[in-house]
């Protein structure tokens, strides 16, 4: 806020404004006299401009409720209520977010598109009525507040909502199950409630549905068969839930074959990871970790196109309100305008056995590759070098064997790296990124590992030391040998000629005798 917008709190101005746009300009602290004059306004723009001691006046709003089109105060820390029955009949966009409001949801009565309420602390259930109180609704944003109650039947009877997002709140019961077939319906993100029962097949109507998000809730169950019906979902995330049972074919299948992230973490399914996800070519954050997952890891993920090319078709749509949470160098990150950069692959904590597969190798645009926590045997793959955007690499708690891949030295983005708890041996490779990479606990639990930065020393370390302290010994030795002849030719080759060379040391004193002359005079 470096320009501030300063006059008088109680002036009242001589004309009457229509339109008012104020960004990020300090105009606040209070609602002043002058603003509340203005009762003809169609097009109110107020955000970022500090006026957080005063609530939003009820009279001014009824006044300009009538005529208002463009209604915008997002960020000013409004505190208290909102009148709860007004009308809005010619509104289009009304943001009201990121303020301190309070109370109940308002029970207006409006031809907007888009209601914006996110970020608030209002509480209490959504109206029954929604659907009649705002019939021409796209955009319904509620996300970060204090709602309760169940999500009424009625907003499936909003025939234009696009957008239905209800993140963190404490909504319970279940999710509306009233859906029918020609809904717009394309974000749904209902995460971080109390949603409990299944995952409602009906869902399997709204056929133009892209971003499906009910994580974090207690929903129990299998994935429903008529989600593929769903032919453009783009992003899936059902993680932190009671979900079992196989992973549904469905998941790969040319019906959703657009989907760039699928979260299935922290559930109780079971099963081998199906083939034919391979498909999926458009996947970059793939998340199946903390279930109880069997078999062998798909030797096909170098199909997975995302991960081996770039891909300019990845464009989210929704970027700012879509988020999710991964875990990345070894800590749980939050993303949500930059998750269309995340390339992530996180199988952990299951019981996946056999070789990680060598084509794993391939996907070089991969930045995270987690597979810590399971049961895997053989060797690194050779060719791990070969993924050279890796940051993340977690290997560790596995049954994996053999040396340290050569290659490994080669990755200059690795910034996080865990081969503990294996059965790894040989020398701890050392050089270009793994220099700053010499955490103890990045190789502990390996008895057969040697070398820096573990205390245990490799075969032949000791007579290398030998080696060593004798050539240092060799090298001060000689030094000092060179230092003394030095000194002995230095000083007998100037000194030693003037004292057996009479003429020259007579030239030698007159040639300091005029040099002492030519300054005395």
């Amino acid at each position: 806020m470096s320009l501030s917008f300063e006059v008088a709190y109680d002036w009242v101005p001589p004309f009457k404004l229509h339109t008012i746009a104020i960004i990020n300009c300090r105009v606040g602290p209070g609602f002043g006299v002058w603003l509340r004059s203005q009762t003809e306004l169609r097009d109110v723009h107020l955000r970022g401009n500090g006026m957080s001691e005063d609530s939003i006046p009820e009279e001014w709003l009824s006044k300009i409720s009538a005529q208002v089109i463009c209604l915008i105060l997002t960020r000013n820390q409004f505190p208290g209520n909102l009148p709860s029955h007004l009308k809005f009949p010619n509104s289009m966009l009304i943001d009201l977010s990121r303020n301190n409001l309070v109370g109940p949801l308002p029970l207006w009565s409006t031809n907007a598109s888009l209601l914006y309420l996110q970020s608030n602390s209002f509480s209490g259930p959504i109206s029954s009525d929604i659907d009649q109180l705002m019939p021409n609704l796209e955009g319904l944003y509620l996300f970060e507040n204090h709602l309760n109650g169940t999500i009424p039947d009625s907003v499936c009877n909003m025939r234009n909502l696009e957008v239905l997002a209800l993140r963190s709140n404490q909504f319970s019961g279940e999710f509306p199950r009233a859906w029918r077939a020609g809904s717009n319906l394309l974000f749904v993100d209902a995460s971080h409630n109390n949603l409990s029962g299944n995952i409602l097949a009906s869902l399997g109507v709204l056929s133009l549905l892209e971003i499906l998000k009910l994580n974090n809730n207690s929903f129990d169950g299998k994935i429903p068969y008529s989600l593929q019906n769903c032919s453009s979902l783009r992003s899936i995330d059902l993680g932190d839930n009671r979900l079992s049972g196989n992973i549904p074919l469905w998941i790969g299948g040319s019906n959703v074959a657009m989907l760039y992230m699928l979260q299935l973490r922290s559930n109780l399914f079971t099963g081998h990871i199906p083939h034919n996800m391979c498909n999926l070519s458009h996947l970059h954050i793939l998340d199946l970790s903390h279930n109880n997952f069997s078999g062998m890891i798909p030797s096909c993920l170098n199909d997975l196109g995302s991960l081996v090319r770039e891909d300019n078709k990845d464009v989210l749509h929704y970027g700012f309100y879509e988020q999710a949470t991964l875990t990345l160098k070894g800590r749980q990150h939050l993303y949500n305008t930059t998750l269309i950069l995340v390339k992530s692959i996180d199988l952990s904590s299951n019981v996946l056995e056999g070789e990680i597969p060598k084509e794993i190798c391939s996907l070089v645009l991969l930045g995270t590759l987690n597979l810590s926590m399971n049961q895997l045997t053989g060797k690194i793959p050779s060719k791990i070098g070969n993924m050279h955007l890796i940051e993340t690499l977690d290997l560790s708690h596995n049954h994996l064997s053999g040396q340290i891949p050569q290659s490994l030295s080669s990755l200059n983005f690795l910034s996080y790296l865990n081969l503990s708890y294996n059965n790894l041996s040989g020398r701890i490779l050392s050089g270009n990124q793994l220099q700053t990479l010499n955490d103890l606990s990045i190789y502990m639990g390996n008895p057969l590992l040697c070398g820096v930065p573990l205390s245990t020393q490799c075969p032949g370390d000791d007579l290398k030391d030998a080696k060593d302290k004798n050539e240092d010994g060799n090298d001060k030795l000689w030094f000092y040998v060179s230092v003394v002849l030095g000194f002995i030719v230095g000083f007998w080759g100037v000194c030693g000629t003037l004292v057996l060379k009479t003429s020259w040391r007579y030239a030698y004193f007159r040639f300091f005798d005029d040099i002492k002359d030519k300054v005395m005079g």
